[in-house]
C-alpha cells in the first residue's frame, strides 16, 4: 500500500475520474481558469512542475466524440493556460490520449512543463 496521499483511481468505480470525482467535488481540485463548461485545475497527481488538466463539465468520451462547438471551447481555455505555462516557465507541452493511452475515460488535455 502506498503512503502517497493524493488521489487515485480506486477499484470498483468507473473509469471516468473527471465525472466520478473532479466533477462531483468528491475531490478537491486547485482551479486554474473555469467556464459554463469548460475547467482548468492543477493534476492531482503531477508528473510535471507545471501539470494543468483541462476538461469539458460535461462528458465526452474522447476527442473523437467531441461535437466541434463544443471543442473550440476547450481549445480556447487550453489556449489562455497554456499561454501562462509558457510565459511562467519557457515552454510547454499540450497532449491529449486515445484509446488504451487514455486512462480516464473522459476527454482531457494535459498542458505541462518542466522547471525552467
Amino acid at each position: 500500500m502506498s503512503d502517497d496521499p493524493r488521489p487515485r483511481f480506486q477499484e470498483g468505480e468507473s473509469d471516468d475520474f473527471y465525472c466520478d470525482a473532479v466533477l462531483t467535488g468528491r475531490v478537491e481540485v486547485e482551479r486554474v481558469c473555469e467556464t459554463a463548461s469548460v475547467l482548468a485545475f492543477h493534476h492531482t497527481r503531477p508528473s510535471y512542475a507545471a501539470h494543468v488538466m483541462v476538461i469539458p463539465k460535461r462528458h465526452v468520451l474522447s476527442l473523437l466524440e467531441a461535437d466541434p462547438a463544443e471543442l473550440a471551447e476547450i481549445m480556447d481555455v487550453v489556449q489562455v493556460v497554456a499561454a501562462e505555462v509558457l510565459e511562467e516557465y519557457g515552454a510547454c507541452g499540450v497532449v491529449t490520449n486515445l484509446g488504451r493511452y487514455q486512462e480516464s475515460k473522459h476527454l482531457h488535455w494535459h498542458i505541462v512543463a518542466d522547471a525552467p
